[in-house]
């Protein structure tokens, strides 16, 4: 929606009437997708302030829309003209564009609350929502804050803590070392007594954010480094801890909800197996997997432990499951997850309101058999990043076009920017969350095949191709999938659909078919000579006489099928095409010799110098993108020639960074 010379006021009316429901189209004929009906006569808050960006501020802002609630964004400076600063009734800019400096600035956030008289604030999901120093801020000012209590915030966002609650509380745990690992040296002698492989973990941090796998001690003390800078960066915290790691798991969490009165439900389960560098790509609800009893027990576990904690509100119970249906607590997250919808289109539940009211001191409505498993929703991660490197790295730029398939029955697209976006390096690359929802799950698979097929993105490079061919690939329609789903998959790395013969026919001719198309708008348009051609087509005759534009012409056909010839042009001015003679060839890059940046982020290590010599493996520096650590190695032994990055500098893709002799 083009917004260009218009106040800042009719800016947000104008965002507030086109996001005013969560499908603007929606032909569906089962349950409702999450609850669209709000008790007027039940009184929570009259503002609410949204201390995140997004999607997830989007998300929440619609739910306050439809309680009649007011609401506050906060922004960075790079964010002022973000969908969720447009959508929000008032926004209020809280720094510059480091998190550090803007959505984590507690002191920035408190003077908004106080500037706007916020009675509320809801935090998302990152950032401050697991904060409990944040939380002890808000209530001491006399502002409720959307979410646990602080004594559940620090007791479930310490994975050292939360082991020992959930032991106390009979959940299930996996076998590790119960203190915070002070060295790298410590952790490879822990490693050794529990047994490899092992999962190096930060205490404090979650969304796959300071996690490593190590399968011996030399990896053991790479993770610890990696992991520590990482969870240092992510969550100012820089605490390990070492568990066992199990091999070719699923990853199934269990949502729960809460109140202040004592009552806590389990709404089923989501299958969040299929993940890339230990984050989710794809997710589902229900399971494939679970049985009746096995979900039961799962959930039954999940409240105990958040009534172990005294928990109210939502979070989740995110659990291990092996190919025996055992099962093990992972963590719990203790805020709004980030791929609650599918589990709103199950149960008809709007997660999100269910917070307000519990933050304002409501009973649940709902009790346990209440809750139904109603059809089948799936979710994939758009982001902003290359499929094709690693699974995906991030990318950035601008979304010079951007249509979301929401004009299909049963699509729902929960996301944060529109056409024009940046799409930067200071943030998640995350660019929307596409959800689909069926009676069956063929059903919503089939209509997740539609949606990516009808998702319209310019500008970035995104995930679409790697999501599509996720959710046709045999093994995950099956249901046989684990956390190593696309490493075995696609063991040489993601490289994009592989053409069948039938399928490359197609592409073939309706390439031909857009030509044509092309040509004969060329010719309407800007008034261009046609070229008639007719003739006896004869192609088992080496002999082609033709009519050319009145002029007979002997063609002879040299090879079959002619048609399918390929050709490389390029089209030039006259003056270019006389100069192209004189311009010299472009050789390709050994890249052997040189180590390019292959992201957009910033340099948080060099570990070697002019001079020095690297052997084939050896890591010459890390590159950290929307707050993942990438180490960058040599591809050979050779001497370093130069240097030409240092830490602390902000790098682009393709950026020269070292040469090698």
């Amino acid at each position: 929606m083009a917004s260009h010379g218009l106040s800042p006021s009719l800016n947000r009316l104008l965002l507030a009437l086109k996001y005013a429901t969560f499908q603007p189209r929606c032909c569906a004929v089962h349950k409702a997708h999450y609850s669209t009906v709000y008790n007027g006569n039940e009184k929570t808050f009259d503002k609410i302030l949204i201390a995140n960006r997004g999607e997830i501020a989007c998300r929440v802002i619609k739910t306050c829309k439809k309680m009649g609630i007011q609401t506050v964004a906060v922004h960075s400076d790079v964010d002022s003209s973000a969908v969720h600063v447009k959508m929000a009734d008032e926004a209020v800019c809280v720094g510059p564009a480091p998190t550090s400096k803007s959505y984590l600035n507690m002191d920035a956030i408190m003077d908004a609350i106080r500037s706007t008289g916020a009675q509320a604030v809801h935090p998302g999901y990152g950032f401050l929502s697991e904060n409990k120093e944040f939380a002890k801020r808000l209530a001491a000012e006399g502002v409720t804050f959307i979410g646990p209590d602080t004594h559940a915030i620090q007791a479930m966002g310490d994975k050292i803590e939360s082991k020992l609650i959930a032991k106390a509380a009979k959940v299930n745990t996996i076998p590790g070392f119960d203190g915070v690992v002070k060295t790298a040296e410590e952790a490879v002698k822990i490693a050794q007594d529990i047994g490899y492989p092992v999962m190096i973990k930060a205490s404090a941090g979650g969304g796959g954010k300071g996690m490593r796998i190590a399968w011996n001690n030399e990896e053991t003390r790479e993770g610890f480094r990696f992991s520590s800078q990482e969870a240092a960066s992510s969550f100012g915290d820089d605490r390990l801890l070492i568990e066992k790691y199990i091999d070719n798991p699923r990853h199934i969490e269990i949502q729960v909800l809460a109140d202040k009165h004592g009552n806590a439900l389990w709404l089923n389960e989501r299958e969040c197996s299929i993940q890339r560098r230990n984050q989710k790509v794809v997710e589902e609800a229900p399971s494939t997997f679970l049985d009746p009893s096995t979900r039961r027990a799962m959930g039954e576990q999940a409240v105990q432990l958040a009534k172990a904690v005294q928990y109210s509100s939502a979070g989740t119970v995110e659990f291990l499951v092996d190919s025996k249906k055992n099962f093990y607590f992972l963590e719990m997250n203790t805020r709004l997850q980030v791929e609650h919808p599918i589990t709103e289109c199950i149960t008809g539940l709007d997660l999100v309101e269910q917070m307000i009211r519990v933050a304002k001191g409501y009973k649940l409505h709902h009790k346990q058999e209440d809750i139904p498993i109603n059809g089948w929703a799936i979710e994939s991660r758009v982001y902003a990043e290359d499929p094709y490197k690693s699974f995906g790295l991030p990318s950035i730029g601008r979304l010079s076009q951007y249509q979301e398939p929401v004009n299909l029955c049963n699509v729902r697209v929960d996301s944060g920017i529109q056409e024009g976006s940046d799409i930067s390096i200071y943030y998640d690359p995350m660019i929307s969350k596409l959800v689909t929802y069926g009676a069956t799950r063929a059903e919503a698979l089939s209509k997740m095949e539609d949606a990516l097929d009808n998702y319209v993105i310019r500008g970035v490079t995104h995930n679409i191709p790697l999501l599509r061919e996720i959710i046709t690939h045999p093994r995950f329609i099956s249901g046989d999938i684990s956390t190593n789903f696309l490493p075995e998959v696609y063991p040489d790395g993601f490289k994009g659909h592989q053409l069948e013969a039938s399928t490359r026919r197609e592409l073939l001719a309706s390439a031909a078919a857009l030509h044509v198309a092309s040509q004969l708008r060329s010719q309407r348009i800007l008034g261009n000579q046609r070229v008639e051609v007719c003739g006896q087509w004869s192609l088992a005759s080496p002999l082609l006489p033709l009519t050319i534009n009145n002029t007979h012409r002997m063609l002879q056909l040299l090879s079959y099928p002619a048609f399918l010839l390929q050709f490389k042009v390029r089209v030039l001015s006259k003056l270019a095409a006389e100069l192209n003679s004189y311009m010299p060839e472009k050789v390709p890059e050994d890249t052997t010799s040189i180590l390019r940046s292959p992201m957009p982020g910033t340099v948080v290590a060099v570990s070697v110098k002019a001079g020095d010599t690297v052997a084939e493996g050896q890591e010459i520096c890390v590159i950290e993108a929307m707050k993942m650590q990438n180490s960058l190695t040599a591809v050979r032994q050779a001497k370093v020639k130069s240097v030409h990055c240092k830490a602390g500098e902000t790098v682009g893709e393709g950026d020269l960074l070292v040469e090698l002799e």
